[in-house]
C-alpha cells in the first residue's frame, strides 16, 4: 500500500493512468486498523493500487472530497472519484461494491 500525503496525492492518484482506491483513515480510528488488513488482500488479490492517506496529517485533501467519516475509501479512475464506501466491511463486500467479485 502506498502512503499517500500531500506532498504525493496528486502524482499518485490525480494523475495515475491506473486506479487507485483511497482509503482515509486516522490512526486512532479502531475500524480503520480492521479494514487495512482486507485492503492489503484486496490489492495482492486484484492487482488494485491502494493508498492510506491519514486525515490526521493531511485534512485539507479530507476536506476537499468531503469526507467526514473514517474509514472512507474513494476508488479514483482518471483523477476523478467514482466510487465511495464508508465504514469497515467484510473483505466480499468490498470486493462487490468495488466490481472485483
Amino acid at each position: 500500500m502506498i502512503t499517500l500525503t500531500t506532498d504525493n496525492y496528486e502524482e499518485r492518484v490525480l494523475k495515475s493512468d491506473e486506479p487507485v482506491l483511497v482509503e482515509f483513515w486516522a490512526e486512532w480510528c479502531g475500524p480503520c486498523r480492521m479494514v487495512g488488513p482486507v485492503l492489503e488482500q484486496i490489492e495482492a488479490e486484484h492487482g488494485l493500487t491502494v493508498g492510506k492517506l491519514n486525515t490526521d496529517e493531511n485534512p485539507e485533501i479530507m476536506t476537499r472530497y468531503g469526507v467526514m467519516t473514517v474509514p472512507t475509501m474513494l476508488l479514483f479512475e482518471g483523477g476523478e472519484p467514482v466510487k465511495q464506501i464508508v465504514g469497515a466491511k467484510p473483505k466480499r463486500l468490498l470486493e462487490a461494491e468495488l466490481g472485483l467479485s
